[in-house]
């Protein structure tokens, strides 16, 4: 990191915070050679790995769209698409891994979408999962319906 007044290559770092909820790091520096501090920001770069193998960086939006596509027609409110995408988000920032398969975003999906809507759950799971036939669509209704049944206490 070069100083951005005198260009000089050493500098000190005298304080770190974190920002935006962690993922940013801010850190105030000063130059050793000629006195002035400023400061740098560090992000963090979640990167997502297509099944061709290709690399991208993460995007939330992208799981908003996917989500607002399964749930088109349905009773959702895109403030909780949105809160949904910004959970699985989180979830997957806080693996702590630099790099994460596309398949782990859709396992990622699935519990929120279930929770906020069992027909969007229903049309995401059954493109992700790549049903093909009808008994897919029973054996996860029967999952649906497994997870709804309130457990007893005896």
């Amino acid at each position: 990191m070069r100083c951005p007044y005198c260009r000089h290559p050493d500098n000190r770092v005298v304080d770190s915070r974190d920002v935006e909820d962690g993922k940013q790091i801010r850190r105030r520096r000063i130059c050793l050679s000629c006195d002035k501090r400023f400061n740098t920001f560090e992000e963090f770069i979640l990167e997502v790995v297509k099944r061709s193998g290709t690399t991208e960086p993460f995007d939330r939006g992208r799981i908003a769209q996917g989500v607002l596509k399964a749930c088109q027609g349905r009773p959702v409110d895109s403030d909780d698409v949105a809160k949904l995408a910004q959970a699985v988000e989180d979830e997957i920032r806080s693996r702590g891994v630099a790099v994460v398969s596309s398949h782990d975003v859709g396992l990622a999906i699935l519990n929120p979408l279930r929770d906020l809507d069992e027909v969007a759950y229903l049309r995401f799971a059954s493109v992700y999962r790549s049903f093909e036939s009808i008994e897919d669509f029973e054996t996860e209704i029967a999952h649906l319906r497994e997870h709804n049944r309130p457990s007893h206490a005896g």
